[in-house]
């Protein structure tokens, strides 16, 4: 955790900018957080034309949608320092105005989540996690 999923038009978002939003996604979340990188996941999904309607009409502009899934027990700040972050971001790697750049965050308490096999700490213990697992798994999540 986190999960950013990144939504956009079909063929809207080349590889290079999904490879670019992707790492200054995960550069944005540490910085805020201080967790760990190998956290940090971000998945597009291209929306086919016709399957995105806003007002109950068709979308006519290029809009970007984000939709972050974090651990719950970060403050308001971070809160919004993670979103005003990733808008930026986006709206630079992609030359689209902010005004087209729509993110939210959802929180999911530590103890309603399993990755890499083990349930997650509390935002801030992530250090102390780590240190308590088996050697393998540490180094498996440290290489990525």
């Amino acid at each position: 955790m986190p999960t950013y999923i990144v939504s956009a038009a079909t063929g809207r978002l080349s590889a290079d900018a999904k490879q670019r939003i992707a790492k200054e996604i995960t550069r944005i979340h540490n910085q805020a957080t201080g967790a760990q990188s190998f956290f940090a996941q971000v998945i597009f999904n291209e929306v086919p034309q016709g399957n995105h309607f806003v007002g109950g009409s068709p979308l006519r502009s290029e809009q970007i949608f984000v939709h972050g899934h974090i651990r719950a027990g970060r403050s308001a700040e971070r809160k919004r320092e993670l979103l005003e972050g990733i808008v930026d971001a986006i709206s630079k790697t992609t030359e689209v105005a902010k005004r087209y750049v729509w993110a939210y965050i959802s929180e999911l308490p530590p103890a309603q989540m399993i990755e890499y096999g083990h349930v997650l700490p509390e935002p801030g213990s992530e250090h102390t996690w780590l240190s308590s697992l088996s050697a393998e798994d540490r180094d498996y999540m440290q290489s990525i």
